[in-house]
C-alpha cells in the first residue's frame, strides 16, 4: 500500500514537471506572438507622429475693446465688444518613417 502512495507521488510529480517544462518552452513562442499582435495593432493605426518633421507657419490676429478705469486706486475693466481672434496659415506634419534612420542606434 506504502509503495502505492509513493508511485502516485512521483506520477504527480513527473507530470507537473513535464508540463512546467512545456510552458517553458512555449515561452518564446508565446513572446513572438504577443509582439507581432502589438506590432500589427500598432500598423493599424497608421504612421505615426515624428515631433522632427513637423513645421507650420501661422499669423494669429486679435481684436477687442475695453475700457479701463482707476478709482480708489483699483483698476476696473469693461469690455466694450466680444474679442475676436484670427488665425490664418498652413501647417506639415510628417510621417516617422521619413527620419527613421535618425533615430536608429
Amino acid at each position: 500500500m506504502l509503495n502505492r502512495k509513493g508511485q502516485s507521488t512521483l506520477e504527480y510529480a513527473l507530470i507537473i514537471a513535464v508540463v512546467v517544462g512545456g510552458l517553458l518552452l512555449m515561452q518564446h513562442y508565446v513572446k513572438r506572438g504577443y509582439a507581432g499582435r502589438l506590432k500589427s495593432a500598432s500598423d493599424e493605426m497608421g504612421e505615426q507622429y515624428d515631433p522632427t518633421t513637423y513645421t507650420g507657419n501661422f499669423t494669429t490676429t486679435q481684436h477687442s475693446k475695453a475700457k479701463q478705469q482707476v478709482v480708489n486706486r483699483q483698476t476696473e475693466t469693461r469690455q466694450l465688444e466680444d474679442q475676436t481672434n484670427i488665425r490664418t496659415g498652413s501647417e506639415t506634419v510628417g510621417a516617422w518613417k521619413e527620419n527613421e534612420d535618425l533615430f536608429k542606434n
